[in-house]
C-alpha cells in the first residue's frame, strides 16, 4: 500500500508518504516555500495545500500521483458543525469547511494524475492520536492524549492503543479548548496567534501566577476526563499589548497564570486517563503537546512511568506516523 498523508486545513501544511507501513518520506511545505508555518491559519488560506512537499515525497520514492492507493486528508468535514453552533466566533469558518469538502479536487489539480476517488477524510484528532500512539517505540499498548486548538467539533481526545487498534475514550466538545485559550492570550499579548505561543510559554518564566484564582473560574477540569476552557476575560486581567510595545509585569503574570492553569488541567486529564487504562506509557500529540514545560511536569508528577511526545506534535505531525528515538523516563 502506498499512502500519502496530507495536513493542510488550519496551519503547518505538510505531507508524508507511507509505503507498506513504513514512512519513506516526510516534509513540511515551509521548507520549500520559506514561509514560517507554511501559511497563516485563516479560513481564506484553507485551500492552500502542501503541493511542493507532496511532490517531493513522491519523487523521493520514485512514485507518480497515479501510483497512490490512498491519500489521507487530516480533517473530516462530515463531522464538523457550523462555528456559531459550537459557540465559536469565526464568521468565515464556512469557507474552511467548503475548502475541506473540495480537497479531493484541489489535490487532483495539485498532483496531476491523482484519482480524487482515493482521497479519504480522516478525523483530525484520530490522525493526531495515530501519529503518537503508532509511532511511539516499544509501546504496543499505550495511552494517548491529544490536545490542540480545535478539530472538527472537539479540541481534545483521550484514547488507548491496543496493538493495531485505537479506542477513543473521551473527547471535549468545542467551544472548550485549552489550545484556543492559549491562542487568545498569545494574541492579547501582541504576538502572532497560532504561531507565537512558544513566546507566551517563555514569558511565563518571568512572571508569577497571581491571576490563577481568577483563571480557575474559566479554565478547570470537570473530573470526567473533560474540562471547561472558554470565556476568559483577558482584558479584565491585564491590558492588551501592541506588537511593538514592551511587555510589563502584568503581561508576564498573565502568561504565568495561563501556563499554571494549563498544567493543572493537563495533569487532571492525564490522571483520569491512567485510571481508565492503567498503561505504563503515555503518548502526547496535538499543538498543546509542544508545551515542553507542561510536558515536563506531566512526566515528573503524572502517574505514567514513561511519557513520549510526538516530535512534530502540531498540525504538521498529523499527516503520517513517524518513529523518532526516545521515550522520556520519569526518574
Amino acid at each position: 500500500m502506498r499512502i500519502l498523508g496530507v495536513n493542510a486545513l488550519f496551519h503547518d501544511p505538510a505531507a508524508a508518504l507511507v509505503v507498506d507501513g513504513r514512512t519513506v518520506a516526510a516534509a513540511e511545505e515551509e521548507r520549500f516555500s520559506r514561509r514560517k508555518h507554511g501559511k497563516r491559519p485563516l479560513p481564506f488560506s484553507a485551500w492552500e495545500l502542501p503541493e511542493q512537499a507532496a511532490a517531493w515525497c513522491l519523487r523521493r520514492a520514485g512514485l507518480r500521483p497515479q501510483d497512490l492507493d490512498a491519500v489521507a486528508y487530516s480533517f473530516d468535514p462530515a463531522l464538523a458543525r457550523p462555528a456559531d453552533a459550537m459557540g465559536l466566533d469565526d464568521p468565515w469558518d464556512h469557507l474552511r469547511l467548503t475548502y475541506a469538502r473540495e480537497a479531493p479536487g484541489f489535490l487532483r489539480t495539485a498532483l496531476p494524475g491523482l484519482d480524487p476517488g482515493v482521497v479519504r477524510f480522516v478525523p483530525h484528532h484520530m490522525a493526531h492520536a495515530a501519529s503518537g500512539a503508532f509511532a511511539a517505540p516499544d509501546a504496543e499498548d499505550c495511552s494517548v492524549l491529544v490536545l490542540d486548538g480545535r478539530g472538527e467539533r472537539a479540541s481534545h481526545l483521550a484514547a488507548r492503543r491496543v496493538r493495531d487498534r485505537l479506542e477513543p475514550l473521551r473527547a471535549q466538545e468545542l467551544p472548550h479548548s485549552l489550545g484556543l485559550v492559549y491562542e487568545e492570550l498569545t494574541e492579547h499579548l501582541g504576538f502572532l496567534r497560532s504561531c507565537d505561543e512558544f513566546k507566551v510559554m517563555a514569558l511565563a518564566s518571568h512572571g508569577t501566577p497571581r491571576m490563577l484564582p481568577a483563571l480557575r473560574r474559566h479554565v478547570y477540569p470537570t473530573g470526567d476526563g473533560g474540562f471547561h476552557a472558554a470565556g476568559v476575560p483577558w482584558h479584565e486581567l491585564c491590558p492588551p499589548r501592541g506588537p511593538d510595545e514592551p511587555w510589563t509585569r502584568d503581561h508576564a503574570d498573565a502568561a504565568a497564570s495561563a501556563q499554571a492553569v494549563l498544567e493543572e488541567t493537563l495533569l487532571d486529564l492525564v490522571r483520569w486517563l491512567h485510571g481508565r487504562t492503567h498503561h505504563e506509557v503515555l503518548t502526547l500529540a496535538g499543538g498543546v503537546a509542544l508545551n515542553c514545560v507542561a510536558n515536563s511536569r506531566v512526566a515528573r508528577e503524572g502517574p505514567f512511568s514513561r511519557v513520549w511526545v510526538q516530535p512534530a506534535a502540531g498540525g504538521r505531525g498529523d499527516r503520517a506516523r513517524r518513529r523518532p528515538a526516545a521515550v522520556r523516563r520519569r526518574r
